[in-house]
């Protein structure tokens, strides 16, 4: 007689080959019946055993971006040809003195970096100075000054700084959900002009994916 073994993939096969003559003897047969039981259950014994899967746990979250403003609202008053008002804190100032800082919010779920430009009203033209019909709109987030003694000619925010309306500076970065930037607005209204109505003079402030 023959015996073969075959392995293939994760199961074990077991080939018994033989060749029965017959005289053989019946207990003989009946034990090679039984070898060929015990490898059939010791195969599918092997099988059941094996583990071949396994899993990943996963999780993923939208981004979100979003800002808001407050009080976002801001009254600059009545003013001359070529005169200036601003938000700061201080005698005389907005608000019976209290001034009018407005505070930028994240209000996503990641950190975000704040930008900030000025818009043309209906009549005048925004520039980085006064001129005719054209007014100028300024920043600041640190070393602004006084309501009475604004500091200006700054860049980036550091002292009063221009705004343009073709373009955004920058405001803030990095700031973390929940997180605010505080600043301060100040307003040069044009040297002369001819048109005495009141002016929308709005500022956009932006927020963008650090």
């Amino acid at each position: 007689m023959c015996y073969y073994i075959g392995i293939k993939g994760k199961f074990i096969s077991l080939l018994l080959v033989f060749k029965v003559k017959k005289y053989m003897n019946k207990n003989l047969l009946k034990s090679f019946v039984g070898v060929i039981a015990l490898g059939a259950l010791f195969t599918v014994n092997v099988a059941l055993a094996l583990n071949n899967t396994g899993t990943v746990n996963a999780t993923v979250m939208l981004q979100q971006i979003s800002l808001s403003v407050a009080d976002g609202s801001i009254s600059y008053g009545t003013l001359g040809f070529n005169s200036t008002q601003n938000t700061l804190a201080g005698t005389g100032g907005l608000n019976a003195d209290a001034g009018d800082q407005q505070v930028a919010t994240n209000d996503g779920n990641v950190n975000e970096d704040f930008n900030i430009k000025g818009n043309a009203s209906t009549n005048w033209t925004l520039g980085a100075s006064a001129g005719s019909d054209i007014y100028a709109h300024e920043y600041c987030t640190s070393g602004c000054g006084t309501w009475a003694s604004p500091i200006r000619s700054g860049t980036g925010g550091t002292k009063f700084s221009p705004l343009s309306s073709s373009g955004y500076s920058v405001l803030g970065t990095n700031i973390a959900p929940a997180g605010t930037k505080a600043f301060d607005l100040l307003v040069n209204t044009p040297t002369t002009s001819a048109i005495l109505t009141s002016q929308s003079v709005n500022v956009t402030v932006q927020a963008v994916a650090h």
